[in-house]
């Protein structure tokens, strides 16, 4: 019964964030790389690719864990944007999932984000984008986390 609830929470919470940004203002909804600068963009560095595959240049957050939201990137502050790697310090914002997640409550842990192997993206081949992400933490941590946390990146 208790995993039935919490399956059940998590679904409608997605739903509910789906059905968000899909109604959202367009000033409101994550800025995607226009296709008339995609061109443009290609010669100068990659993109970023997000939950809902947009391509993005520096943008302020990330989201992490794309099914539930219990891990995000926020504040982030770049400091390089280039052909090979970026990098930027932020925060990363963690559910403790205690009891269970949607009992949980978020964590924030400072963090400094670099973004790298840059290949070819999937939906758009002409324009190159980063696919691996590795943080460092800065001081305290997740409970059962590494140092550095390296992520591969969706295509």
């Amino acid at each position: 019964m208790r995993r039935y609830a919490l399956r059940t929470a998590v679904t409608v919470l997605f739903a509910a964030s789906l059905a968000t940004a899909a109604g959202a203002p367009s000033s409101a909804r994550p800025t995607a790389v226009p296709a008339a600068h995609e061109a443009r963009q290609q010669a100068r560095s990659p993109v970023l690719v997000d939950c809902l595959w947009h391509a993005k240049v520096r943008p302020a957050s990330f989201m992490l864990a794309c099914g539930d939201g219990n891990s995000r990137l926020v504040s982030l502050h770049w400091s390089q944007w280039g052909p090979r790697t970026a990098r930027a310090e932020g925060v990363n914002v963690v559910n403790d999932c205690k009891p269970y997640c949607a009992a949980g409550r978020f964590h924030s842990y400072r963090v400094a984000v670099r973004l790298d192997h840059v290949k070819p993206w999937k939906k758009h081949p002409r324009l190159p984008h980063y696919s691996r992400m590795t943080l460092n933490y800065e001081g305290h941590r997740p409970q059962h986390f590494a140092k550095t946390v390296t992520y591969p990146l969706w295509d």
